[in-house]
């Protein structure tokens, strides 16, 4: 299972994240596009990282909301969504070509990610931002155990996807993120959550906050590059993988 991580993510002299220790860890970087975080400088660094570094690129975008990280909901509408994709997409793609990399995938970010989620028609509008910005890229959607209006929906659109599962962040009985506001919804040690990919990977499923288990099939691995653990975590299944994991 291919893991990915949240990158880019600093603002001017502003670092979030270690991404420079957490880079060689993993095979999918999700570079954020400006709007919840980062700048061309950050973005132009963080491609660099990820080609020195043999690593795929993502887009990362987000609601304009760099005060709030990203992670508050903006009501606005499909005009208004579908034309900051497209902006947040080119950006990257643009200071790609400078470097004559390209962009793979488009993974949304934060509070966008949990809404499409949970809202088709937010959802149906990501997907067709998607793919007239980036034609070919999948789209990271969460892997819930209810997949299948989201494999329609994506079948109607004519998009790729791929689907998620998350280290570090612990699950609701639906299969979605438990809100951060709530206690335990980020795991607090590098242990929790190494023992939760162990279960992701090996199992396929996850125990959520409750205490229920779930059928998880993802395609890659979250890792949060803002968190505490993420470079002690990076590290560890960067060496698990290497002993024979999947």
């Amino acid at each position: 299972m291919k893991l990915n991580c949240d990158m880019g993510e600093s603002f001017g002299a502003w670092t979030m994240g270690k991404d420079a220790e957490v880079m060689p860890c993993i095979d999918m970087a999700s570079i954020a596009c400006g709007f919840h975080a980062s700048d061309p400088v950050t973005m132009q660094k963080t491609v660099a990282l990820a080609l020195e570094h043999g690593v795929t690129i993502g887009a990362h975008p987000g609601y304009p909301d760099l005060m709030g990280f990203g992670r508050r909901k903006f009501d606005c509408t499909e005009e208004e969504l579908y034309a900051w994709l497209g902006y947040q997409i080119g950006a990257l793609k643009g200071i790609c070509r400078q470097q004559k990399a390209i962009v793979d995938y488009v993974k949304p970010h934060g509070a966008l990610y949990n809404t499409m989620m949970k809202d088709m028609a937010v959802l149906k509008t990501v997907m067709r931002a998607v793919k007239a910005a980036a034609p070919g890229c999948p789209l990271v959607v969460m892997a819930i155990p209810k997949r299948q209006p989201i494999l329609d929906l994506a079948l109607e659109v004519g998009i790729d996807l791929m689907f998620e599962a998350f280290s570090d962040r612990a699950y609701d009985d639906e299969g979605f993120l438990v809100d951060r506001r709530i206690e335990g919804a980020v795991h607090g040690s590098a242990d929790a959550i190494i023992k939760q990919v162990q279960q992701i990977v090996e199992n396929g499923s996850v125990t959520t906050l409750s205490g229920k288990t779930l059928k998880v099939d993802a395609d890659t691995l979250c890792i949060h590059g803002d968190g505490p653990h993420a470079s002690a975590v990076a590290q560890a299944l960067k060496k698990w993988r290497a002993n024979g994991a999947n």
